[in-house]
C-alpha cells in the first residue's frame, strides 16, 4: 500500500473517532476534540493530494479512495451538525445529494468505459465546504463550551470582544455555507453538462 493510500485509509478511520467525540455530550471537550480532528483530517487529505507530486503513487484506486475519504469526512460533519441543530437540514441535504449524483454519474461513465474528466470547481467547493465546517464547529465550540470561549478570548482573536467573536463565527459559518452550496450545485450540473453526450446516445 503506498503512502497516499494510508494517509487516505486514516482519514477514513478517524471519521467515526470524529463522530463519537461531536455526537456523546458526555465526553468532556468532546466537541473541541471533535473540531480538532476534523482540521487535522482535512489537513492530512491536502497533504496527501501533494505527496504523490513526482512519486508514481497515483492509480485508480488512490483516487477512488482519496474522493470517498472526502466525501465521508463532509457528509458525516454535516449530518452531525445537523443533528446537534446548529445548522439548517436543507443545506447538508442539498450538499450531500449533489455529491451522490456526481458519484452516480462517475459510475455510469465508468462503466460505459470512458473516464470523467474532474471539474475546475472541485477544489474550491471542497475547499469552502472544508471552511464552512470548520466555521460551524468553531462557532458551535465558542458559544456551547466555556472553557473554549475563554481561551479564545484569553488569545486575543483579532482583539475583539466574546459578542464580536461569537457574531463573526456566525455570520462566517452562513456565509461560507452558502458559498459552498453555490459551488456545489454548480459544480454538479457543470457534471452532468459536460457529460450530456451519455444521455443522449443511451437509446
Amino acid at each position: 500500500m503506498n503512502l497516499r493510500n494510508k494517509m487516505n485509509f486514516i482519514r477514513i478511520l478517524l471519521i467515526p473517532v470524529f463522530l463519537i467525540f461531536i455526537i456523546i455530550r458526555k465526553i468532556p471537550f468532546g466537541r473541541s476534540i471533535a473540531a480538532f480532528i476534523f482540521i487535522i483530517t482535512a489537513i492530512i487529505g491536502e497533504l496527501s493530494k501533494h505527496v504523490v507530486q513526482g512519486k508514481n503513487e497515483i492509480s485508480n484506486l488512490s483516487e477512488i479512495i482519496s474522493y470517498l475519504a472526502d466525501k465521508l469526512l463532509i457528509a458525516a460533519a454535516l449530518i452531525a451538525l445537523v443533528e446537534l441543530h446548529f445548522i439548517p437540514s436543507w443545506i447538508a441535504i442539498t450538499i450531500v445529494a449533489m455529491e451522490f449524483a456526481v458519484t452516480g454519474l462517475t459510475s455510469i461513465v465508468v462503466t460505459e468505459g470512458s473516464v470523467i474528466a474532474t471539474s475546475p470547481l472541485d477544489k474550491i467547493k471542497n475547499i469552502f465546504q472544508i471552511i464552512s465546517i470548520i466555521f460551524a464547529l468553531l462557532s458551535m465550540n465558542f458559544e456551547k463550551n466555556y472553557e473554549f470561549r475563554k481561551l479564545i478570548e484569553k488569545i486575543g482573536f483579532f482583539h475583539a470582544h466574546a459578542e464580536g467573536i461569537e457574531r463573526f463565527l456566525g455570520y462566517g459559518t452562513y456565509v461560507a455555507l452558502g458559498i459552498a452550496v453555490i459551488i456545489t450545485i454548480i459544480s454538479c450540473i457543470n457534471y452532468f453538462v459536460s457529460n450530456k453526450g451519455l444521455f443522449m446516445n443511451d437509446k
